[in-house]
């Protein structure tokens, strides 16, 4: 289902407040972000927040928080849907007068007809029925007169003008109960569409033991919300069987409903990761500077990113990667003990004396000048080379050797092997 353009379609995301937002959710307010924003239609922000223990306001600036950095906006809202408890009331009353209702021990009651069915009309799936004769007369209000869950969303779905509801397949039960309170009502039901549920690699319901299982999570482990746009669209649709990398105005040109799949997706953070490696490394010099001091709380990183960016696949790589050039290097006791034991050093001292007088301290004269002693000292290349990445750094994994010590300079180059000679 693609919409035409400046048509009046309305989608809706409404999340319930119990705690940040998840990647399923995630996935569900972008496909509705882009429904509306390749339509010209538009998207509500529904808070469904009648679990009022549960319902904090933490809860609620949890969620906003993640859409606004995931860069998904919203034309309306968000509305509180504990605040339209009047109107649900009001509409409770309407079904017990009209005798499409009745109070059963206190609570109220919606009538499912003893024979016949109702069918979903599911962009994704098809036409989905469901036999009356399976579906008991259900509750749609307490015995206080508050409103359930199915009353409460259809009600709201039709006050708000609701042309599409893009939910995930675990709603797809509710939704014949939904039609049911509409058809009472006398209205006819939105277009439904009930997106995949999301596994892990090894087909199990996502949860935290596959890794980052929110927006937040994901935030905090160095995505990029472009990138983690990127792959959430992937989650289920696809445009064809070659392109995987979008840019976010590609994605609202070209997604459609009609092209989700009805199999559930898998969500694999080693994709993403390849995913937010491509994309960081497409980005412009100063704008990854200006992203990595913002996540590292440090400055003046612009010399050192250009060294890595080719290495990182997250925010959060850079640092270990990094951080020996303004903090000094990292303790390793196993590094040091497998490359500065007596061998080592001795090719550590002899790279030391070559350093001292390479003129000038650019990379590629100490390329030449630690080159020339590998072919002295008849080594191979990394019997010399990993002594000085362990002296510098205190590690194995740095950016490149020769880059590296250009970048620390020769007095501190020197004074870091010194140190490293001094103390192994």
């Amino acid at each position: 289902m693609s919409a035409p353009a400046n048509s009046s379609l309305v989608d809706r995301f409404a999340p319930s407040p119990t705690g940040q937002l998840h990647i399923g959710g995630a996935r569900t307010a972008l496909y509705n972000w882009l429904v509306a924003r390749g339509s010209g239609g538009k998207m509500i922000l529904r808070i469904e927040d009648t679990d009022r223990a549960r319902s904090t306001k933490e809860n609620v600036e949890q969620i906003l928080d993640a859409l606004e950095w995931l860069d998904i906006d919203w034309d309306e809202g968000p509305i509180s849907q504990a605040a339209a408890d009047g109107r649900h009331r009001e509409v409770l009353a309407q079904l017990l007068e009209s005798e499409h209702a009745y109070e059963f021990e206190g609570s109220t009651r919606l009538k499912v007809p003893d024979e016949g069915s109702t069918t979903v009309h599911d962009v994704i799936r098809g036409d989905v029925t469901f036999q009356h004769e399976n579906i008991d007369d259900f509750t749609i209000a307490r015995s206080d007169g508050s409103p359930l869950y199915n009353l409460a969303v259809a009600v709201d779905d039709l006050d708000s003008g609701v042309t599409h509801v893009v939910r995930g397949e675990d709603h797809l039960s509710n939704t014949p109960r939904q039609v049911m309170i509409l058809n009472a009502l006398g209205h006819e039901p939105p277009v439904y569409a009930h997106l995949p549920l999301l596994h892990g690699p090894d087909g199990k319901k996502l949860s935290k033991r596959h890794g980052a299982a929110s927006v937040q999570e994901l935030r905090e482990a160095g995505y990029v919300p472009e990138a983690v746009r990127n792959y959430l669209a992937l989650l289920g649709w696809g445009y064809d069987d070659k392109q995987t990398l979008f840019s976010t105005e590609e994605l609202k040109e070209l997604f459609s409903l009609d092209r989700v799949s009805k199999s559930s997706a898998v969500f694999d953070e080693q994709k993403l990761r390849w995913m937010n490696g491509t994309y960081l490394r497409e980005l412009a010099p100063a704008d990854l500077t200006e992203r990595l001091e913002k996540f590292t709380g440090r400055d003046g990183l612009a010399d050192a990113v250009e060294l890595c960016r080719e290495k990182i696949q997250t925010l959060a790589d850079f640092w270990p990667l990094a951080g020996f050039f303004f903090d000094g290097p990292a303790d390793d006791p196993k590094a040091r003990e497998k490359f500065l034991d007596e061998e080592g050093r001795s090719r550590l001292q002899a790279a030391r004396e070559a350093l001292a007088t390479t003129e000038p301290f650019d990379t590629p004269s100490i390329e030449a000048a630690l080159r020339e002693v590998v072919t002295r000292l008849d080594a191979k290349p990394n019997k010399v080379f990993q002594p000085i990445r362990v002296a510098i750094s205190g590690t194995t994994i740095s950016p490149g050797i020769f880059e590296s010590l250009e970048l620390l300079g020769r007095e501190e180059s020197l004074a870091r092997i010194d140190s490293a000679l001094s103390t192994s």
